[in-house]
């Protein structure tokens, strides 16, 4: 039976280099939102990004997670086993794919990724400055933002 497993964690904090991981160690589908969304829109997010740049860009992410979830779901349903490396920050969200990944047979596991405020501002400074291929330029603010937003995962769903 195919596992759907579920990237969950603030951004810097390792999901991607876990998601590569998984990948290779379960011959999965891993599926990166922010590699899909710069090749298809290039690098729409960033520093003096007013309200309608933003909802421009929130929109496109979602549409491109749209979009992945319709090929998980055939994956997954073909035996195959997928990564999705969404982030998950609330819990309604990982609610949402456990119950889909239950609905098409598929097993569930949610990957955390646990790291401290200061090493996420950490390695946020380093992966602005070097900008690795497949991700975004993030405004400090932006991620303390995110920090407030983040649910963690209970010990619960980690079962």
């Amino acid at each position: 039976m195919a596992t759907l497993h579920l990237m969950v964690g603030l951004p810097c904090s390792g999901k991607t280099t876990l998601a590569r991981e998984l990948e290779t160690r379960h011959n999965a589908l891993r599926l990166s939102p922010d590699e899909w969304h710069i090749r298809l829109f290039g690098h729409d997010f960033g520093e003096g990004m007013d309200e309608s740049d933003q909802t421009k860009h929130h929109d496109r992410h979602d549409a491109v997670e749209s979009l992945m979830w319709g090929v998980a779901a055939r994956v997954l349903v073909l035996g195959v086993d997928v990564i999705l490396d969404f982030g998950c920050w609330v819990k309604s969200q990982r609610d949402e794919f456990r119950s889909k990944a239950h609905e098409l047979g598929a097993n569930f596991k949610i990957h955390f990724t646990d790291v401290s405020a200061e090493v996420l501002l950490e390695r946020l400074k380093h992966r602005n400055a070097s900008l690795p291929e497949g991700t975004f330029h993030i405004p400090e603010t932006k991620l303390k933002e995110w920090m407030q937003l983040f649910e963690p995962p209970t010990q619960e769903e980690l079962e």
